[in-house]
Order: C-alpha cells, then structure tokens, then sequence
C-alpha cells in the first residue's frame, strides 16, 4: 500500500514536470515572468519586509508561473481542437491570457501597497 501511494506521487510529479518543461521549451513568455519573479524575489529579500509581506510577493509570482501554465494547457486543447478561426476559441484564448495578465496586476498592486507601508 506504502509503495503504491508512493508510486502514485512519483508518477504524478514526474507528469507535472513535464507539462512544466513543456511550457519551458514552447513558450517564451514563460522567461520573462521567471525573470520577472528573480528580481521580485531578490527584492523581497532585499528590502525590510515581514515575513508575511515576503510570502505574498513569492507566492503571487509563482502563481503568474501557474496561471501561464494554465494559459499553454487551454491554447494546446483548443489548437488541437481546431486550428480554425473561430470566435469562441479566440475567446478562451484571450481570456486565459487575461488571467495571467490580471494575476500580474496582482502582485504588482501588492508590491505597491507594500512600498507604501515602508516608505511610511
């Protein structure tokens, strides 16, 4: 029983990793939101921020990360369903880049309340 549950987290990491390498090979948008989470992240440590202020800052970058693979995921299906022009599919795809893009806003909306309170 020990063995399978093991086996079951094993395989379902190793499927994770490569719907990630995937994002990392096909999408070059990908990069700049890694950069963009380097700098982020360097920063968060850099400046005199709670714990808390920290966690949010890196949390909200790896969830941009997780929105752009969710982005890929819904492009792929719909390309594979058709690659037709069609209204709906233009839709999906625009509102998944719309959940990146509104996730980004996010964070970026948190750094600046958090500047806010140091500069305060």
């Amino acid at each position: 029983m020990f063995l399978r549950i093991i086996s079951y987290i094993t395989q379902r990491a190793i499927w994770s990793w490569e719907g990630f390498s995937h994002v990392l090979t096909t999408e070059r948008s990908i990069y700049q939101w890694v950069f963009a989470n380097t700098v982020s992240t360097i920063a968060a440590f850099s400046l005199p921020l709670s714990v808390a202020e920290r966690s949010l800052i890196i949390m909200g970058g790896i969830m941009i990360i997780a929105m752009e693979c969710m982005n890929t995921a819904i492009e792929r299906v719909v390309d594979d369903i058709s690659e037709d022009k069609r209204d709906r599919a233009k839709q999906a795809k625009d509102t998944a880049s719309a959940a990146v893009a509104i996730s980004a806003i996010a964070v970026g909306l948190a750094w600046i309340v958090i500047i806010f309170g140091i500069l305060q």
